[in-house]
């Protein structure tokens, strides 16, 4: 007895073979066709348990036929296949009501693994949302298996109101998934609202959340409202979680327990109703160990983690990178340029520490500053000796001493910025950045002995204390051996 019939619509012979076979030594009973004729015959007549159909056939485009799918058996799973491989298919299969997207070429072990799981449980409703949008407006460019899977936790995570957190190195992209999963989202209709804790000084990230009272503390001349006030009913991305202060950690954390805040200053709780977006460039759990990230807060945002790959993890995507941001230079008015396969090859063999941000900022300069028609390889190797710190040594071999380990942090960190600057702060975030793991270093060392730790350390005594009561520093005395 075959497990179920799963009706298979792909003009590629080949495809429809490798489909067959794979699914009846699964057990299932597939029957299949190479148009969209016949499987709309299928299934109107009651046929099928499952449907996996290609986009695109020479009759129907599958994203029309999928809503008449749609109204005469709504809980028949529909799993679309398709070689586009871009965002918007992802999306646009989500918003017709499929049940799963897969890009081509797909693993034949996948494809019977969404079967099964598709037979369990109910087909995916479709959604009231316009997918309407140009592929070349989308934010995330590339086909590289690394972007197909980001593609598909996307377009699920638009179906729900999950907390998500997306990790990922500077550059690549964390605000542009955020604004996806708003845009495309139940919240679209409402604000988004985006605050990047590195951005801000530590004393005022309560009162730029929360807001504040007239009065609440020196120079707040008038009530002011903060960004879950102004985020109401839609989006609230936390760019950079990883640099908030434990103090404001507190205040999140009672927010997401019990869904009101106060403000500064404030007695009155205020409800709140926000999707909460939090993203990080940090290894938070190696912070909750240092003491410096609350373990129950991450917990509370970690719901759906989302990692986003660095562009050394998807080089095959540099080619469609780099002529989408040549197209948006044309359209700037910066003249329509196109570039050499070789050009591209000796791109990829860059390492890009700031990722796409840094690789955008490189392509517009060369396209700014050069008149010729097509970027050579000339051209890329040049400018790239340019970009390349002038060291005799390998970028691989290890610091002489902590001061070349800084420089070279710093580097990178200013490269992803291109020509443009990091945010206003950076000297009271990179001291807080060495003084923390500093102090707290010299405190293990010592045993949680703060008089010894002070000598150590050559400070005195009293200053100690008050830099372990700014840094939030959690102190541990354990006996000497």
């Amino acid at each position: 007895m075959a497990r179920g019939t799963i009706l298979i619509a792909d003009d590629d012979t080949a495809i429809r073979t490798v489909l067959n076979q794979a699914l009846a030594r699964a057990g299932y009973a597939p029957r299949a066709t190479g148009n969209a004729a016949t499987l709309w015959r299928w299934v109107s007549q009651g046929e099928g348990d499952v449907v996996i159909t290609d986009v695109v056939m020479p009759d129907e485009n599958a994203f029309d036929l999928i809503p008449r799918i749609k109204k005469v058996r709504p809980d028949l799973p529909i799993i679309v296949m398709s070689a586009q491989n871009t965002l918007m298919t992802a999306l646009t299969a989500a918003e017709k009501g499929a049940y799963e997207y897969l890009p081509k070429p797909f693993d034949l072990s996948e494809v019977v693994a969404v079967v099964s799981r598709a037979l369990a449980g109910p087909g995916r409703r479709p959604r009231a949302v316009s997918a309407d949008v140009d592929s070349e407006e989308l934010p995330l460019i590339g086909r590289s298996p690394a972007m197909q899977e980001i593609y598909r936790a996307l377009a699920r995570l638009t179906q729900t109101d999950l907390t998500v957190m997306i990790q990922g190195e500077s550059g690549t992209g964390k605000e542009l998934v955020a604004r996806v999963l708003h845009d495309y989202g139940k919240r679209r209709q409402g604000p988004f609202v985006a605050i990047n804790m590195a951005a801000i000084p530590r004393e005022l990230i309560e009162s730029e959340l929360f807001g504040h009272e007239k009065g609440a503390f020196t120079g707040a001349q008038t009530r002011t409202p903060g960004r879950f006030e102004q985020a109401e009913g839609g989006t609230l991305f936390l760019d950079e979680i990883g640099d908030m202060p434990l103090e404001a950690q507190t205040r999140l954390l009672r927010v997401l327990q019990q869904g009101e805040y106060t403000t500064v200053g404030g007695r009155t709780p205020i409800k709140t109703n926000v999707r909460i977006i939090a993203a990080t460039h940090r290894d938070l759990r190696s912070q909750i160990q240092q003491g410096l990230f609350r373990e129950d807060l991450y917990y509370r945002l970690n719901v759906v983690p989302l990692r986003l790959p660095p562009l050394r993890e998807r080089v095959e995507d540099i080619g469609d990178l780099v002529r989408h941001f040549l197209r948006q230079a044309a359209r700037e008015g910066l003249g329509q340029k196109s570039i050499e396969t070789a050009a591209i090859e000796r791109l990829k063999a860059h390492p890009w520490p700031g990722n796409v941000r840094e690789l955008e900022n490189f392509v517009r300069r060369v396209g700014a500053l050069y008149t010729q028609d097509t970027l050579t390889q000339q051209i890329i190797d040049q400018e790239l000796a340019e970009v390349l710190p002038k060291r005799s040594a390998s970028p691989d071999a290890e610091p002489k001493d902590f001061s070349e380990l800084v420089e070279r942090y710093l580097a990178q960190y200013f490269a992803g910025f291109g020509k443009d600057l990091p945010p206003p702060g950076l000297y009271d975030r990179v001291i807080r950045q060495v003084e923390h793991p500093l102090l707290s270093a010299a405190l293990a060392a010592t045993r949680g002995n703060q008089i010894r730790a002070a000598e150590l350390l050559g400070l005195n005594r009293n200053t100690l204390r008050s830099r372990i009561k700014a840094l939030d520093i959690r102190v541990f005395r354990t006996p000497m051996p």
